[in-house]
């Protein structure tokens, strides 16, 4: 330890002599990285639809905007229109002008399509040629909308119903049966977990287009209010508690050709979750991951998308805890009737190829790292591209390897954080990236090694701020496990002195908030408190995402337990520094970090002098289903479990200051937590401060997260500080 504070008070030396000292409004803090202090950025940077080497962007030349094309690998430039000319082109057509460049989804080199409020806009450039023409007009409600670009057909619901409907066209519905009861293409298919991003699937042909239908009838009504007119209005919704009655979903395939409706016979139990729809290329047959109601046995099973009828079972996996399945299957034309899946089963999210006909199983990946995404695959290398942790859980960064060998080629040169999209034939990479040294470089990769193109180097917006020094930590679980954490110290830091701190803590499954991205403290939010006279840490916990399946699933059956004897680890930490007040300790986090803010106060009340909790769950039996069943298992078969971290019964043990907030249109946590909380401070003589945001849901954004920081820093400087 002495060792450390030695490399500490230098390193803080150095900061002083040479940090600067403008210091951060509220409003920077909070939102200053998405306005005024954002790094400069390549507007609508993407690939060009199917052109394999030009990529596009919108630049700005005397306050006009211009699209420009750039082709590889010579990177010549070419403009190709302005936006007075687009307006031109749209005025032709009787269609709105536009204030700005429209966020283009380019399908080809010369033809791309926009949203402009229900209107689909299609855009053609040619030979300097620009036309425009009115795609769809889709009604206010319409969700979900998936376009099939070889036909030019959309399908989106509205009013619970499906509807299709091809360019230049009338729409045309498919469903008839659509209510608050019956959902289709619609509403949170199994609450958006297991990796659901969306509900309608076109087949490779654009003739088949299979849709989620959700029988929420035996569902719990929830009542949200609308306390923005007069008289206020409840709305109800569902919501399937823990414990309680769960939706009903099926899968159906409906024939653009001959209009027939298919149900895939999925079976029994009716409440079982379905995820990972994934077309066969062949668009006969359709893949559905079957989870049972316990998350702890999967299937994926093929079908026969024409009829509904059942093939087989291609695989299946069975965990004592749960199997939480995330990403559709992959096809790889060489590799004849193999598939490629996604799989825990090693403790480590991995890629592996299954041969349907013979069930040879071939892991392609392996290592304590976590596969994070699949970008793209490259047909001449015979490689997977993707994204993962292989150089440490702090970096995201991205790899080739190859389905024959499994041999791994590292694409990027430098560590951070990286977000890679492929071109079209995957030969091309945009790199975009941070670390804690740089706000954001973009690069375009060439997949063979020999080609990269820096084509943004963006300057840090913030070196005339008094950042706070931030120093790495690593501590040890009780199993020896690593754990990651950042402390943040004031530039001026007076080692003499003492201040007071604030842990700010997430630890929640799926949520990593060390990284090694930019800003370097992670927030600058925590920068504005120790130009406050605050330290501030942050640390993951076992629980947290992308450390692999034994690190994240230690909770299991406990949330909250395991979570605070880490973070505790943390706490000792910080007691043993110097310059550290222990008995001026605050402690904030939001949705699961409200959960483990409110769980010190009750059930380590002697840590913490203040805590801000926001949006909490604060009885597991009040949050939904398929997330809270996956980590603490039924509430009939884990009594205890729900018992122990139930907040509920343990008010009378708050011995600090505590402030709840909580949105009052939440419809993730829902705001009874807060209430049925309240009722239990009040019969038990506990004080406890409380704020609603009106009309705000899970989290609170835009320009009122100001207001709500300020109310969080108030509430520390006057209890705290």
């Amino acid at each position: 330890m002495r060792h450390f504070l030695g490399v500490f008070i230098c390193i803080i030396f150095i900061n002083k002599t040479f940090a600067q000292n403008k210091k951060f409004t509220m409003t920077e803090a909070v939102n200053g990285l998405s306005t005024t202090l954002a790094p400069a950025k390549l507007k609508q940077l993407s690939w060009m639809g199917n052109s394999t080497k030009q990529y596009a962007q919108v630049v700005t030349k005397d306050s006009i905007d211009y699209f420009v094309k750039t082709t590889l690998p010579d990177c010549n430039t070419e403009t190709m229109f302005s936006l007075p000319k687009l307006n031109e082109s749209l005025q032709d057509k009787n269609m709105n002008a536009l204030k700005k460049m429209p966020n283009a989804i380019w399908l080809s080199e010369n033809y791309f399509y926009y949203v402009d409020g229900q209107q689909y806009v299609g855009v053609n450039y040619k030979n300097s040629n620009l036309s425009s023409e009115l795609l769809f007009t889709v009604p206010e409600d319409a969700e979900n909308i998936a376009l099939e670009k070889t036909s030019m057909t959309i399908a989106y619901s509205s009013n619970n119903n499906l509807f299709i409907q091809k360019k230049g066209e009338k729409p045309t519905q498919i469903t008839k049966d659509g209510s608050y009861n019956i959902v289709y293409g619609a509403g949170k298919v199994h609450q958006n977990e297991f990796g659901i991003d969306k509900v309608i699937f076109w087949s490779p042909d654009g003739n088949l287009l299979a849709f989620y239908r959700m029988d929420q009838t035996n569902v719990t009504d929830y009542p949200v209010i609308d306390w923005s007119v007069n008289p206020a209005k409840s709305k109800n919704m569902k919501y399937p508690f823990a414990g309680g009655v769960s939706h009903e979903v099926t899968l159906q395939c409906y024939n653009v050709k001959t209009s027939a409706i298919i149900t895939m016979d999925t079976g029994e139990p009716k409440d079982q979750y379905l995820t990972s729809i994934t077309w066969h290329p062949n668009c006969k047959n359709i893949y559905i991951g079957l989870l049972n109601r316990d998350q702890n046995d999967f299937s994926m099973n093929k079908y026969d998308a024409t009829t509904g009828i059942f093939v087989k079972t291609i695989f299946n996996e069975k965990h004592p805890k749960y199997v939480e399945p995330q990403h559709p299957l992959y096809f790889i034309p060489e590799l004849k009737n193999e598939v490629i899946y996604w799989s825990q089963k090693d403790g480590y999210m991995h890629l592996y190829r299954l041969n349907e006909e013979t069930g040879a199983l071939h892991q392609i990946t392996k290592g304590k790292w976590v596969v994070n995404e699949w970008i793209g695959y490259n047909i001449k290398n015979h490689e997977i591209i993707f994204t993962s942790s292989m150089d440490g859980a702090m970096h995201k960064q991205v790899y080739a390897v190859d389905v024959m060998d499994n041999e791994i080629r590292k694409l990027n040169r430098v560590n951070g954080w990286h977000t890679v999209t492929a071109n079209a034939n995957n030969t091309f990479l945009i790199d975009e990236y941070s670390n804690t040294k740089e706000p954001k470089v973009v690069d375009i990769l060439g997949i063979e090694g020999d080609y990269e193109k820096r084509i943004l180097t963006a300057k840090s917006t913030i070196t005339d701020y008094a950042i706070a020094t931030v120093k790495q930590v690593t501590l040890f679980a009780s199993d020896s496990t690593k754990l990651y954490g950042k402390l943040m110290l004031p530039a001026d830091i007076d080692t003499n002195k003492k201040y007071p701190v604030i842990v700010y803590l997430y630890n929640g499954p799926h949520v990593q908030l060390i990284k090694n991205s930019y800003p370097e403290s992670g927030n600058l939010w925590y920068d504005y408190m120790t130009q406050n006279g605050y330290v501030v840490f942050v640390m993951d916990g076992r629980g947290s995402g992308n450390r692999g399946f034994n690190f994240e699933s230690a909770t299991f059956g406990k949330l909250g337990s395991v979570e605070m004897e880490d973070q505790l680890k943390g706490v000792n930490f910080l007691k043993s520094l110097p310059f550290v007040d222990s008995n001026r300790m605050g402690i904030h986090g939001w949705s699961f970090g409200g959960f483990m803010t409110t769980s010190f106060m009750l059930r380590n009340p002697n840590v913490f002098k203040v805590g801000v909790a926001g949006g909490p769950v604060l009885n597991w039996q009040q949050y939904e289903i398929m997330y809270t069943e996956r980590y603490m298992d039924s509430p009939e078969k884990n009594p205890t479990g729900y018992s122990d971290n139930n907040l509920m019964t343990k008010t009378k043990n708050l011995k600090g200051k505590l402030l709840l907030i909580h949105g009052t249109d939440d419809d993730t946590v829902v705001w009874e937590n807060s209430i049925d909380f309240l009722k239990k401070c009040v019969d038990t003589g506990a004080q406890v401060d409380y704020f609603v945001y009106p009309g705000h849901a899970h989290n609170v954004r835009g320009k009122d997260r100001v207001h709500l920081m300020q109310k969080v820093t108030d509430y520390f400087n006057e209890y705290l500080k």
